[in-house]
């Protein structure tokens, strides 16, 4: 693992200054969104750019990185992410706001997948999944950092903005000064939904579902803070709680799937995570709200990664970088559906309405799972669970080691 950290800190290190502007601005539009008036279906909808913006960027930003370039397409994206940041100190209007949404969630997927590929051309097979667990490591840091950070006193409302503008900036340095060339790169196939969908049923819906709920976290769980009557900083310690719990139970969970039929690892996780939500919506987990919010998410987050674990146990090698890409398309689609969601419950119904709604979908995962267990049977052989984040989840079917003997075998 140093040896990976050692050949690569460059690029970690613009991953991680990535993550920290990401986290922060996300956050970040919501405490604002709140002291400037706006209601939270208004968040709400804004902040559904982002993953409408990721579905568009997940499919426009991989060509853009094979016709012009990793350097150029990475100075462009940086750039465009940059203004995205800074215009929201411009104006107050929302639905400027919801524009800039919608540019950053088109040009920070590409930032993703420019780092991300050049990160896995550079990687080598036997320290590959050391690798993976490294860039798992640095975007729950980032996406932990940042989210504190919008916590931060900023009397003139100026600070953090820019403070965002300045981290997308200086994650240029890293990439563009390293003496590594820029490899080569071309467009991942998808894997058709529908075909996938055949295939593994749950690895689909789960990530749908999971996405929704990924959503309600990272976007509505500031709101509920909010809600509560919690301050900012408050608030976004919440959500602080919520990312690290997610990067701590990742491991052991995944471990466990492992060695457990997966399908049942995401019904009991669900399960917990729905009796934990149905807790704080009546009031009987008040007096431990960070500890209860911490193992709500701590079960939640990890069942992306048991998904992908889950199809790709069904696929052959020559199918798991091209369902990669059909993964990370339906968690967007969650997130989307998710991002409107949460915030409009809190709107119509208070903080407790969040958390009826997570222990509704969470519910929902349950059944979903439970069916599949009961028409059909477990794969004979599996792979290994991979720590996925819903924040930056481009590279997961590129470092997976039997995808990438598959392309050594085909080259």
């Amino acid at each position: 693992m140093l040896r990976a950290l050692k050949d690569n800190w460059a690029l970690f290190l613009g991953i991680l200054l990535l993550m920290i502007s990401n986290g922060l601005l996300a956050t970040l539009l919501t405490i604002r969104g709140i002291a400037l008036g706006f209601s939270e279906v208004t968040i709400g909808v804004m902040q559904a750019g982002y993953p409408l913006g990721a579905l568009l960027g997940a499919v426009v930003a991989p060509k853009l990185v094979e016709k012009v370039g990793h350097i150029r397409s990475f100075g462009a994206l940086a750039s465009l992410c940059s203004i995205s940041a800074i215009v929201h100190l411009l104006t107050d209007d929302p639905v400027s706001w919801s524009v800039m949404r919608v540019l950053a969630g088109f040009c920070y997927p590409g930032l993703y997948v420019i780092s991300e590929s050049w990160l896995n051309a550079k990687a080598e097979n036997w320290y590959r999944a050391s690798l993976l667990s490294i860039y798992f490591v640095v975007i729950s840091a980032g996406a932990s950092i940042g989210a504190a950070m919008a916590g931060i006193e900023d009397t003139n409302g100026v600070m953090l903005f820019g403070i965002t503008s300045i981290l997308i900036s200086i994650s240029l340095v890293p990439i563009l000064i390293s003496n590594n060339r820029a490899p080569e790169y071309s467009a991942p196939e998808r894997l058709p939904i529908v075909k996938l969908l055949r295939i593994s049923p749950l690895a689909i819906y789960g990530a749908v579902l999971n996405g929704v709920l990924s959503s309600g976290i990272f976007i509505s769980l500031p709101l509920y803070g909010l809600a509560l009557g919690m301050s900012a900083p408050g608030a976004t310690s919440l959500l602080v709680m919520a990312t690290l719990a997610g990067a701590v139970f990742q491991f052991p969970i995944g471990w466990l799937s492992d060695r457990v039929d997966r399908r049942l690892i995401v019904a009991g996780v669900s399960a917990v995570a729905a009796v934990v939500a149905l807790g704080l919506a009546t009031g009987m987990l008040a007096g431990h709200l960070h500890l209860a919010v911490g193992l709500m998410a701590g079960m939640l987050l990890p069942v992306y990664s048991i998904c992908v674990a889950h199809a790709n146990d069904h696929l052959t090698p020559t199918q798991i970088v091209p369902a990669s890409g059909t993964m990370v398309l339906a968690i967007n689609v969650g997130i989307l559906v998710g991002s409107l969601s949460g915030p409009a419950i809190i709107g119509l119904t208070g903080p407790a309405g969040l958390m009826v709604f997570f222990a509704i979908v969470s519910g929902l995962t349950v059944l979903v799972a439970l069916f599949r267990v009961a028409r059909a049977d477990p794969p004979e052989e599996t792979g290994v669970a991979q720590a996925l984040s819903p924040q930056g989840v481009q590279m997961a079917g590129e470092l997976h080691p039997e995808a990438e003997w598959s392309r050594g075998n085909n080259r």
